[in-house]
């Protein structure tokens, strides 16, 4: 059959069930799953320094395992010295096997070397079944070499469930092994 990423077999084998009982679905279709993982990261100071973003693409593609599309910027803020169209960020949407095998290496290997981990915070749902979580370090992720990175800089990662309310979001987060706050 081939290789199946452990968190989407424990999807299959046990979290699915466990969301049936736990909420008394009518229709397996009915049972919440992580639809998609979306990494994204604006680079300010691309503005004036276009190497900035090129090496938070490349960092992007070792974390992820797929290569980001540049995101630009949709107005123009004189303030920021920004003009529309101008290429400020990152973004990765993370879908199947990827996303199930990004989430592992997250759970377990990165929010721990996180300093002071207390939990992830549990208030950040959108109220539609969305979870987003904030990283102010991409070097927690192993595949970062700190001597080699440009800047030290953060990510937003967006969990995009197909759960109607945030308890059934946090309920499938937790049984994925998500470390929320107590």
């Amino acid at each position: 059959m081939g290789y199946v990423p452990k968190l989407k077999a424990e999807y299959k084998n046990s979290i699915a069930d466990a969301m049936n009982k736990e909420f008394g679905y009518k229709s397996v279709m009915q049972i919440p799953k992580l639809e998609k993982i979306v990494v994204s990261a604006g680079v300010g100071e691309a503005i004036n320094n276009k190497k900035l973003l090129d090496a938070m693409v490349e960092e992007m593609t070792l974390i992820t395992g797929q290569k980001p599309v540049k995101t630009a910027a949709r107005k123009s803020i004189a303030g920021f010295k920004l003009r529309e169209g101008q290429l400020i960020g990152a973004k990765v949407t993370l879908r199947g096997d990827r996303m199930y095998e990004f989430m592992e290496r997250l759970i377990s290997v990165a929010i721990p070397r996180e300093k002071d981990f207390k939990g992830v915070n549990d208030k950040a749902f959108d109220g539609n079944g969305n979870y987003s979580l904030g990283i102010k370090e991409q070097i927690i992720f192993p595949e970062i070499e700190y001597d080699k990175i440009e800047k030290v800089s953060g990510m937003n990662i967006a969990f995009v469930t197909s759960a109607k309310s945030n308890e059934e979001a946090k309920s499938l987060l937790t049984k994925f092994g998500m470390p929320f706050k107590k």
